[in-house]
């Protein structure tokens, strides 16, 4: 599909019946009727932030939320992920806050590390050791020396694209004050994945003020890199929710049938083997999208709520796994990485034999890890 076609698609041309098919019978042939989801604790390692988006909850400033989980408190969220049959432990934190904050330097300096960074890979190796849960790096704009400290950790590591536009750090967009969401910087972190070898998760948000058009540019943009590269292991396709405490407050949500669309076109542009996620507490009949030919619903926790979009719930799993069944497919967990990268290239050494001993046959959550039983035998839920 070129360019021009497929910006007209979004748009409503003609041809999005065709445009649905074509994403399901993709997924089918690459991914099955299996549809997957990783069993997760939330750890928002620090809310400080570097920088400032117009719709984010999340980082907030000192004295107003803003602070960093100490070893205690993120052993404790990890254990009871643990207790939970929970394989990830996602990290999420604020882009370089000790280049914004005094607090950060010096709570980090308290902690005997210089960096943000170098706090993510001691509390990772801390979880891993500690409770066998896998740690999901989710930092920010990384480096190769940076991926390379936290692999030995972490077998996954992310970081969203967002956009490929640089027109949304414009004055009056979204990312006018938020320096590490510049494009080139973003693309440069998953370039950085490829060489470090590090099984990576990517994505689109859809409805900041992006154009179709400039949707289209992202996702060409990511095919490019995962044929390249090697290292995307799954693009999530995430809608824009408004949230009440920022400037984005009044902004319009992503219409569903436009947004299925996008999900539909990240399937279709693509290559098969890169997973497509959607986040399911941000849609309220999330299994439709399934029609448009994704195969992964994320990371969903049966514990910590979504410290990103807080005022939305995750589902619970049994009712996951009921919605995914009557739309004809089975739901299965996974493991932060995916089959095809757990191998000695994309594994540190000293991980894998902990990652293998995880995944069942088929390479997703063994069911002597998660307690859940096969499909069809056994409940999903908490």
């Amino acid at each position: 599909m070129d360019r021009d076609h497929a910006i007209a698609l979004l748009e409503g041309g003609a041809g999005a019946e065709r445009l649905f098919s074509d994403a399901a019978a993709i997924r089918d042939e690459a991914w099955g009727r299996t549809v997957t989801y990783s069993r997760k604790v939330f750890i928002p390692l620090t809310t400080l932030c570097n920088s400032v988006c117009t719709y984010c909850t999340f980082a907030k400033p000192p004295g107003a939320g803003g602070e960093y989980l100490t070893p205690d408190d993120v052993l404790a969220i990890a254990r009871a992920g643990a207790a939970a049959g929970c394989t990830e432990a996602l990290f999420t934190l604020g882009d370089r806050p000790e280049l914004r904050w005094p607090q950060a330097a010096e709570f980090l300096g308290s902690q005997g590390v210089g960096t943000t960074m170098e706090y993510t890979a001691v509390m990772s190796r801390l979880v891993l050791e500690e409770t066998g849960v896998f740690p999901h790096a989710n930092p920010g704009v990384m480096d190769v020396a940076a991926m390379e400290l936290l692999r030995p950790h972490s077998p996954s590591m992310g970081m969203m694209l967002e956009n490929i536009s640089p027109r949304l750090r414009e004055p009056g967009m979204p990312h006018e004050k938020a320096p590490e969401k510049e494009p080139a910087l973003r693309v440069a972190t998953i370039e950085a994945s490829g060489a470090a070898k590090v099984p990576f998760t990517t994505g689109v948000l859809v409805g900041i003020g992006e154009t179709p058009a400039e949707v289209v540019d992202s996702l060409l943009a990511l095919a490019e890199l995962a044929e390249r590269l090697g290292s995307i292991q799954e693009v999530i396709v995430q809608n824009f929710r408004a949230k009440a405490d920022t400037r984005m407050r009044r902004s319009a949500e992503p219409v569903p049938a436009y947004f299925a669309r996008v999900v539909a076109m990240a399937r279709v542009l693509l290559p098969p083997e890169v997973s497509i996620q959607v986040p399911p507490n941000l849609t309220e009949r999330y299994e439709v999208l399934l029609d448009a030919g994704v195969n992964d619903w994320g990371g969903v926790s049966p514990l910590t709520i979504d410290w990103v979009n807080p005022e939305q719930p995750w589902p619970h799993l049994d009712e996951l796994g009921a919605r995914t069944a009557a739309a004809g497919f089975d739901l299965r967990p996974r493991l932060p990485i995916y089959p095809r990268h757990q191998n000695e290239e994309w594994v540190d050494l000293a991980l894998l034999d902990r990652v293998l001993a995880a995944a069942d046959e088929d390479g997703w959550a063994s069911s002597s890890v998660t307690g859940i039983a096969a499909p069809g035998t056994g409940v999903l839920g908490h």
